[in-house]
This record gives structure tokens, C-alpha cells and sequence, in this order.
């Protein structure tokens, strides 16, 4: 009798699942066209409520793949039929716009029927197959303008209108004005430039809250150099003339490029053809900032997912050091480890919980689940959940692997040479802020408490509260920025209700160990923070009462609530105000007519 597979359907097989891809990528692309009419008609509710629906837009596409795949083709479990089906895919993805991320579906749809922990590369892409770079689309990824030829405002303005919104710019020789003036203080030799200076704009902006950011980059010689623009609709006013478009900045230091592309915002919105041209498009000019990173900025996170595996299993390669429990004070929720070499944390969520912790594992996930679909307004760290992610075991330190056994042994397998984690979430590696502040100067601990205001103050707006305000709950980035990255006891600014503590009554009760005052299950008294947070900083504690005096009383948050409720659209301190063209429109008033 014959061992021979039986392979006809397997080209049915494949195109039934780049079928179910192409699906996806059309319903992902119009979700991103819609975001350019939800922002020219300023409905924020609705942009932020079609970006949080097509976070689910991949995991429906896949199932629904699945589903149909299983009930046509009765050989779709024989794991034997998968590297035929591979190879058959592959051809099909000769000329594709999309093809590392048709790799990706496929799989995931793999993933699903096999019901696999882990795959070699016969069965899945576990590297890719086609490359995706110099891929051809209808339409050009970026126009380009030259100054040298037609002058550096009128290349700026060409840029500005070749967008064709469907909303005039308010002063659009103001914003020419300020953004060539401040591109001159960029570069001073602007006009001393070589003959192949020129300046690149990508077709679509990136969307995101209540801005359109102009994402370019400047060339010259074989340096290029990403800027953003963010666009913002003004605002009717008697100072202030007709409403309209306006260019809110110029955005071109590193590090303020680097935060706003990273996954602590909520996902850009852009409309892209060929994606991997996007990508290429700004890692060119963010050398340091990696792939997996950026097609996660710009909502493919599952894309963002298999990179950073591949980035993983490369850096494993080629090093040498051992998975370790992350430094810092231990938290009670989640079991975190790291490897020193690689900037990421893993964590993994306890089986049980001690007091006084309350609360339980559904839970957890579901906190989890309301920062990956919400506004992270640049304070929220993004995490990538993974299921059955593996390690080689021999580079877990023995140490972990004990740990592993104590505190989630329903959550951790040994496989021969894998060590298996069933559910876990990875998040950049940050500087605890506890860690942070402890033996810094006096300028780092004035940074560290004025970055902390600014964290509270902005999740205030985004309409969340940590819940536990720790300093070892939040982090400080590489490039400066305090994110929150513990979410067990995270909810909703409305939630909440802010009071001012009660008089004492007498001496007795001032002097009690336990509060006089009944206190609710949501009751927060701001007045507590500054002495709870800081007992150990007098310096950082006075500091942040002088910087952030607002933030300890009710009157702030109770504001904040009303506002939320009210529907009113706040802004958020994505960049540093300096970044900003002063006066915003009467930057220049001598060119307001």
C-alpha cells in the first residue's frame, strides 16, 4: 500500500486561504480610507471607534478561514498535506502587494487547524519565502518636491494641497511660513545643499486622534532624515478668522519621532498599498527603531508579532546570556522575566494571587484586553500577547525555570529542549521609575517626578486610571517619557469617584492607623498621593506638589470626569510644546488676511 499523500487539494486549500487574506487586507485597507472623511468632519468618536473595531478585523478573517477550510476540505487536518500547501501558496504570491503579511495569515489559519505549539519551516513561514522589498504598486508610496528648482515655500505649499482634502487649510500661507522657517533652523545650509536635495512626502497621512500627520523625510547625499507635520483643524474664533486645516509642528528630533511612532498610542491609520514600502520608507530614516515595531504602529500587529519572534530566535543565535527574572521589586499579579541582552520583558500571569490582592485571572486578561483597544495617548505601554511561545530551555537560568514551577506551573511546560509558555505578554523593556529616581541627580529626579504629573495627567484625559499609582508601576523609556505598564488594577477615569478626606473630629481620630471615614470600593483621595508616593523622596515629593498641585486635589479629576462625560476632545503631550509653532496660527500675524 502506498505512503504517498494524496496533494489535489492542496492548491484549493492555498487559495482559499489567500482568498480569506485578501479579505482582511481590503476591510483592514477601507477601515483606514474611512479614517481621512471621520477626520475631515472632525468626528473623533467615530475615528477612535473605527480604529478600536479593526483591531479584531485580523483574529475574525482568520476564524472565519478556519471555519470554512474545515468543513470543505476533509484532508485539512493530515499535517502531512502542509508543506504541499505551502509550496502552492508560495506561487501564488508571485507579484503580490502584500506578501510578508499573506505569509503571516497563512500562518495563523495553520496554527488554528493544526493546533500546533511550534513549527518548522516545512509546515509555516517561519521565515519568509518572498521578499518584500522593491515591490511595485498602482500608485507611487511617496511624491517628491525639490527646492533647489522650485524654492523651499513653494515646494512646502505644492506638499501641503497635493493631500486634496475635503477641508480647506485656515492660513495656509501661515503654515508655509512656519514650516520653512522652521525647516531653515533645521538646516541652516538649506541653499548650499547638493543637487540631489530634495524633499520625500508619503501619499497618505498617518491619522490618529485629532491629527493628520504629514510623515516626509528630507534627502541629501545619503542621509535622510524623517519629519512629521501634524495637521489640526482650527477653530473659529474672532482672533483666529475661518475655521480650517492648520500645521500644528515640525517634528523632526529623533526622539520625538521615535515616541510617536511607538505602540504606546493608540495605531496610526494610514491607507497603504504595498506596506512594506511604508516600512522601508521610515526605517530608513529610523534606523534604531525596529520593523515589528513600526508595522505595529501602523495597525498590522500581527505582523509586528511574527518579526519580533524572528527578531527573538536571530538574537538568540547570536548570543549567549539566559533568560532571568527581570530586575525590580517582584509584582504580585504577574511573573516577569527578561534577558539582559534584549530590550523586551515576557510576562506571564500567576496561577493565584496573595492578599490582598482581589481579583482573578479572567480578570487580568480582561484589563489587558481594555488597554490593547484603547487610546494609549503615548502612556500606556503595548503589549504583544502570544500563545504557546517557545525557548530553548538550555537559555532559561535554572533559577526562572524553579520560579516558573512555583508561580505558574499551569502556564509552563517542558517539551525535550523547549520550554513552553502557554499564554504570556511581551512589552519593551522600561527603567522602573522607583529605579529610576533612586540616587539620580537633581536634574533626573526632576524630570522623573515632572514626566510622572505628566503621565497621571494625561491618562486622566484619555479617561484612565492606574488604579495602583506605585512608581515601580511605571516606567521610564529610552527616550525619556514615563509610560504605566502594570494593568491589574487599571479602570476607567468615570469609574472612579474623587474625594477630599473628611476633618478629623478630634485628636483621636488623626492619630488612628485606620481612616475615620468610611471609604468605598472606587473612592481614590488624591490629597494621599504626594506623601504615599514620595515618603522616601522629600525632594521629588516637593517638587511635584509645586509642579503638579492640581493633581492632588478632587477639583482636577472630578473636571476631568465632567469633561470626558461632555464628549470634549482633549490633547495630549505627544511631543514637547517647544516642537510647537508659537501662538499656533498668529505665528505670523503680519500674513493673516
Amino acid at each position: 500500500m502506498s505512503n504517498t499523500i494524496v496533494v489535489e487539494p492542496a492548491l484549493d486549500i492555498a487559495r482559499t486561504i489567500l482568498a480569506g487574506f485578501g479579505k482582511h487586507y481590503r476591510i483592514f485597507r477601507d477601515a483606514s480610507i474611512r479614517a481621512r472623511s471621520l477626520f475631515e468632519n472632525q468626528q473623533w468618536a467615530e475615528l477612535k471607534k473605527n480604529n478600536r473595531e479593526r483591531i479584531d478585523f485580523y483574529n475574525l478573517r482568520v476564524l472565519e478561514t478556519v471555519e470554512y477550510l474545515t468543513s470543505e476540505f476533509p484532508d485539512i487536518l493530515n499535517e502531512a498535506l502542509w508543506p504541499q500547501i505551502k509550496i502552492e501558496y508560495i506561487s501564488l504570491l508571485y507579484q503580490h502587494r502584500q506578501p510578508e503579511l499573506a505569509e503571516t495569515f497563512f500562518n495563523s489559519v495553520a496554527a488554528k487547524v493544526l493546533k500546533r505549539r511550534y513549527y518548522n519551516n516545512q509546515h509555516t513561514f517561519t521565515s519568509p519565502a518572498v521578499a518584500a522589498e522593491h515591490i511595485e504598486g498602482k500608485q507611487a508610496t511617496y511624491r517628491c518636491y525639490y527646492p533647489l528648482v522650485s524654492g523651499l515655500e513653494s515646494c512646502l505649499r505644492q506638499a501641503l494641497t497635493d493631500f486634496e482634502f475635503g477641508v480647506p487649510f485656515s492660513h495656509l500661507d501661515v503654515c508655509v511660513a512656519n514650516l520653512g522657517e522652521a525647516i531653515r533652523k533645521w538646516l541652516p545650509d538649506v541653499q548650499q545643499l547638493g543637487p540631489n536635495f530634495h524633499i520625500q512626502v508619503l501619499v497618505s497621512p498617518f491619522y490618529w486622534s485629532t491629527s493628520a500627520y504629514v510623515v516626509g523625510r528630507v534627502v541629501h547625499g545619503h542621509v535622510r532624515s524623517l519629519f512629521m507635520i501634524p495637521l489640526k483643524h482650527s477653530k473659529k474664533s474672532p482672533g483666529n478668522g475661518s475655521s480650517g486645516l492648520y500645521a500644528d509642528a515640525f517634528i523632526h528630533e529623533p526622539d520625538d519621532l521615535a515616541n510617536l511612532m511607538s505602540v504606546s498610542h493608540a495605531y496610526f491609520m494610514v491607507d497603504m498599498e504595498v506596506p512594506s514600502s511604508w516600512i522601508s520608507f521610515i526605517s530608513a530614516a529610523l534606523p534604531d527603531k525596529p520593523k515589528s515595531e513600526l508595522y505595529t504602529a501602523v495597525g498590522l500587529q500581527r505582523q509586528g508579532k511574527i518579526l519580533f519572534v524572528r527578531d527573538l530566535r536571530q538574537h538568540l543565535k547570536h548570543s549567549a546570556d539566559h533568560f532571568v527574572v527581570a530586575p525590580g521589586t517582584p509584582g504580585m499579579v504577574m511573573l516577569v522575566f527578561t534577558m539582559p541582552s534584549f530590550p523586551f520583558v515576557f510576562k506571564v500571569i500567576r496561577d493565584s494571587f496573595d492578599p490582598p490582592k482581589d481579583t482573578t485571572v479572567e480578570e487580568v486578561k480582561q484589563k489587558y484586553r481594555l488597554i490593547k483597544l484603547h487610546d494609549r495617548v503615548g502612556r500606556l505601554a503595548d503589549t504583544l500577547e502570544y500563545f504557546d511561545l517557545d525557548f530553548p530551555i538550555d537559555r532559561v537560568a535554572p533559577s526562572l525555570v524553579e520560579r516558573m514551577k512555583q508561580l505558574i506551573p499551569s502556564n509552563v511546560e517542558i517539551d525535550g529542549g523547549h520550554l513552553v509558555i502557554r499564554h504570556a505578554y511581551v512589552e519593551q523593556r522600561l527603567t522602573p521609575l522607583n529605579l529610576y529616581l533612586a540616587g539620580g541627580d537633581a536634574k533626573r529626579l526632576k524630570h522623573g517626578a515632572q514626566e510622572y504629573g505628566n503621565a497621571l495627567r494625561d491618562l486622566a484625559r484619555a479617561n484612565i486610571f492606574p488604579g495602583d499609582l506605585l512608581l515601580k508601576n511605571f516606567g521610564v523609556s529610552p527616550y525619556g517619557r514615563v509610560v504605566f505598564y502594570d494593568y491589574d488594577e487599571v479602570c476607567l477615569l468615570t469609574d472612579c469617584n474623587f474625594r477630599a478626606i473628611p476633618e478629623a473630629v478630634n485628636l483621636e481620630d488623626e492619630t488612628r492607623s485606620e481612616p475615620w471615614y468610611g471609604v468605598g470600593a472606587n473612592d481614590v483621595f488624591p490629597e494621599e498621593f504626594a506623601k504615599f508616593l514620595f515618603n522616601d523622596h522629600d525632594f521629588v515629593r516637593q517638587f511635584f506638589e509645586k509642579q503638579h498641585a492640581d493633581l492632588l486635589k478632587p477639583s482636577f479629576w472630578i473636571e476631568t470626569q465632567k469633561k470626558i462625560r461632555q464628549g470634549e476632545e482633549m490633547e495630549f503631550a505627544l511631543f514637547p510644546k517647544s516642537r510647537r509653532f508659537p501662538n499656533r496660527m498668529l505665528a505670523h500675524p503680519s500674513l493673516v488676511r
